[in-house]
């Protein structure tokens, strides 16, 4: 009886760790780490991790422009044989030649928020950052009533995401509101405090200037910054692009006239769930576009948008 016993007992363990040992891992390498969008991400990712019993290992670079860094990341997951790869590509090629090694080793790829040229992934997960861009003209052409002069407070040079966005406000403005000129353009890096240098050196190159589009939070937080500093909030209208606490207490109190908002919770979220599909033999959609929204201060009290732009980070981040 013993014996027995001591089998059934031996055969529980070694049953118990395999189980342990099939956890899969999932590498989650955003562009960078800093802004509040990126935490949304990480909480998505790990609310997918914990429904579908992953562990995510979740690293990127501090800085969005810091492409090598996020390549020697990137190798090193590979590195460590982990089971699968999501990431937002910082620059459309940087990753490419990694990205072509984690499909000769058979290590399924989803990328997510910014695009790649290579084809080596299963699943792009993104806002449709074109559609975005245009909702951005759109909402600043009707504040302006079709006519005037805009400024366009840009993010970096080569992020697919935010170009793709760009173009769309540029394209949308062009075709639709022929009366509003766009007179200048410049790039905050992704840099909070380059995004106020430039936007005042707009506002003081275009003293008559009638409305600003910024196309990333840290753009968006830069032109706020300029207005509020130069006096002339209520003056410009101004749309900005993702969220965080600040964006939305500048939009209460009237910095800007409203928010082009993404879901990143729900991209992280997205992003893991397709990995752990193709894991599981299934063949998720090669494209995945998720809509933006509009957020003014008219809505900022309706649930579904409290949700979105309040995502509950301690639950899955323990912050």
């Amino acid at each position: 009886m013993r014996c027995k016993i001591a089998i059934l007992f031996a055969v529980a363990i070694v049953g118990f760790s395999c189980n342990r040992q099939k956890q899969r891992r999932i590498a989650v390498i955003p562009k960078g780490t800093a802004h509040v969008f990126w935490q949304s991400v990480h909480a998505g990712a790990a609310a997918a991790g914990q429904e579908f019993h992953a562990e995510i290992l979740w690293d990127g670079p501090p800085n969005e422009t810091d492409y090598s860094r996020q390549l020697e990341i990137l190798d090193s997951m590979l590195n460590r044989h982990v089971d699968g790869v999501v990431v937002a590509a910082a620059d459309r090629t940087t990753l490419n030649a990694s990205l072509d090694r984690a499909a000769r080793e058979n290590v399924p790829v989803v990328v997510f928020d910014s695009a790649v040229d290579s084809t080596n992934y299963v699943t792009f997960v993104a806002t449709d950052n074109l559609g975005a861009g245009q909702m951005g003209a759109r909402k600043l052409g009707q504040l302006l009533n079709g006519k005037g002069t805009v400024a366009m407070i840009e993010n970096t040079p080569g992020s697919a995401s935010t170009m793709d966005r760009e173009r769309g406000f540029k394209d949308a403005m062009a075709k639709e509101f022929p009366g509003i000129q766009i007179v200048a353009e410049q790039y905050s890096m992704s840099d909070r405090a380059k995004g106020m240098t430039v936007a005042e050196n707009i506002l003081t190159a275009h003293p008559s200037l009638d409305g600003i589009f910024a196309s990333s939070e840290p753009s968006s937080v830069g032109a706020a910054q300029a207005l509020k500093s130069r006096g002339l909030v209520g003056k410009i209208k101004f749309v900005a692009f993702d969220s965080s606490e600040g964006l939305v207490e500048d939009l209460k109190g009237g910095v800007m006239d409203a928010l082009v908002a993404q879901d990143p919770f729900k991209i992280g979220y997205e992003a893991v769930k397709a990995v752990v599909e193709k894991l599981d033999g299934k063949a998720p959609p090669k494209r995945m576009d998720l809509s933006a929204v509009v957020v003014t201060k008219a809505d900022l009290d309706k649930p579904e948008i409290q949700q979105l732009l309040h995502p509950d980070l301690a639950k899955y981040l323990g912050k």
